[in-house]
């Protein structure tokens, strides 16, 4: 009988399954010893990755506790690409519904915000936008513009001060959390993910400005919703990260 790969991957993370019976080792011998030892590296190779790609999250509950958290993790979602700096794409959900932290209600939005940093990283590179063509563009070729946002740009929406806990956490003397809820603009000018919290009413419009909406259109629709929308403030924000690579006027 030969292992097939399904099962073999099914018998490293269950831990109830027995070992594939054709698996011998160099003798010719069962090798439920060594595959054991296997099995259990693989476990806890993924769960070191994944308390690395989310720190903060680690750290507000506590390393054993993210110990036996991502042990349930990595049993239920076993890596589906070789990639390991996609690991985790599943884990804000899985944690927005695991029961016994279901008090700690910000945990899925930082883990949210941890994911989304990683991914910036990891995007492929563009060149920013040069920010004199805000000043030399007229205002009906402005309006009539569309927007191409740069691969590294991730949206975080909140209804939880989550940048503030990640800086607490993650910067010396950093102010305390904010009772405010937070969407956050994440960048990559250079090699470092920046964040930078938005103005009501950003995530909105960049979300118009993605679907291809003329620039003077987005602004419109944002501002029946948000009177007091300030386009400048994120337009700043925008150009601080490296968030925009091109704005091309309509023909």
């Amino acid at each position: 009988m030969i292992t097939t790969q399904t099962d073999f991957r099914a018998a490293i993370f269950d831990p109830q399954m027995a070992v594939p019976a054709s698996l011998t080792d160099g003798s010719e011998q069962p090798a439920g010893k060594r595959f054991n030892v296997y099995r259990n590296n693989v476990i806890v190779s993924l769960k070191e990755a994944l308390s690395e790609s989310f720190p903060v999250v680690t750290k507000l509950i506590g390393p054993q506790s993210f110990a036996n958290l991502a042990g349930l993790y990595v049993r239920a979602h076993p890596p589906c690409d070789p990639r390991m700096m996609l690991y985790g794409a599943e884990f804000p959900a899985f944690l927005e519904t695991f029961q016994p932290l279901q008090h700690v209600g910000y945990l899925a939005d930082v883990a949210r915000l941890e994911l989304a940093q990683r991914r910036a990283y990891h995007a492929a590179d563009a060149t920013p936008i040069d920010p004199a063509i805000f000043g030399e563009l007229p205002p009906e070729a402005l309006a009539s513009a569309t927007v191409l946002f740069a691969p590294a740009m991730q949206i975080v929406q909140s209804s939880w001060p989550v940048l503030d806990i990640w800086q607490f956490n993650m910067t010396k003397d950093a102010p305390q959390p904010s009772a405010a809820a937070q969407n956050v603009l994440i960048g990559r000018p250079e090699f470092d993910p920046q964040m930078r919290a938005m103005p009501e009413g950003s995530a909105e419009l960049i979300t118009l400005l993605q679907n291809r909406t003329k620039l003077g259109d987005a602004l419109e629709t944002i501002e029946q919703s948000h009177p007091d929308f300030d386009f400048s403030a994120l337009l700043g924000v925008l150009l601080q990260t490296g968030a925009l690579v091109a704005l091309t006027p309509s023909q």
